[in-house]
């Protein structure tokens, strides 16, 4: 059983908060090296499966210490839906190469690889958030990075619909349709998720502050 036994109660959140960020930073910087490059395509896929799993177990851990903590360093609900939140981020990950890998398709294109670029620029902002949570003098600074989440966010579902609409225009073969229409939403689902982390960090650093 996971433990942190010399470390404050309020530590332990934060500090497994952090762990789950820094995981989803490289399940997304895995996911765009794969885009980029179409190498390595079997091992980069077990490598995003791998930190799925390792996303999960972490998660596992925030709900059994907020099982065992009477105080918790924010709302009990927050904490949990912080959690579920950040795990989602690398579920959405993990569901995109796994349908890239299933169906066997041709290289990503533009489209994907600048939806993979703005998952990691997303991820790499949730994870600074994550990190400032625990300082009260940066709650400030994460309504400005929650700010910059919601903006990518806008820039990956401008990308999305971009994408649907030349896939329907220039795509002739139906089960690339079908293919790519999924993995682009669960790539768009990854900067949603992201969003739904800064909407939660936000109302967080308003009632800290």
């Amino acid at each position: 059983m996971f433990r942190f036994p010399f470390m404050p109660r309020e530590e332990k959140f934060f500090e497994l908060f952090e762990r789950s960020a820094q995981n989803m930073v490289k399940a997304a910087q895995v996911l765009r090296e794969l885009v980029d490059t179409w190498e390595n395509v079997t091992e980069r896929v077990d490598e995003i499966s791998e930190l799925e799993s390792r996303g999960d177990t972490i998660t596992h851990q925030i709900m059994e210490q907020l099982h065992r903590t009477f105080v918790t360093p924010f709302d009990r609900e927050d904490v949990a839906q912080l959690a579920h939140s950040l795990d989602d981020v690398t579920d959405f990950i993990d569901a995109a190469v796994d349908a890239m890998f299933l169906y066997k398709v041709d290289p990503p294109g533009q489209s994907a690889r600048e939806l993979s670029g703005i998952i990691v620029e997303a991820a790499i902002e949730v994870e600074r958030a994550i990190s400032q949570l625990r300082h009260r003098a940066e709650l400030n600074k994460i309504l400005e990075r929650c700010v910059e989440i919601n903006r990518l966010e806008n820039v990956a579902d401008e990308i999305y619909r971009s994408a649907l609409a030349e896939l329907f225009t220039d795509t002739s073969d139906i089960a690339d349709v079908i293919k790519w229409r999924e993995i682009y939403e669960h790539m768009e689902s990854a900067t949603d998720r992201c969003e739904d982390v800064a909407n939660v960090l936000e109302g967080v650093a308003l009632k800290r502050g």
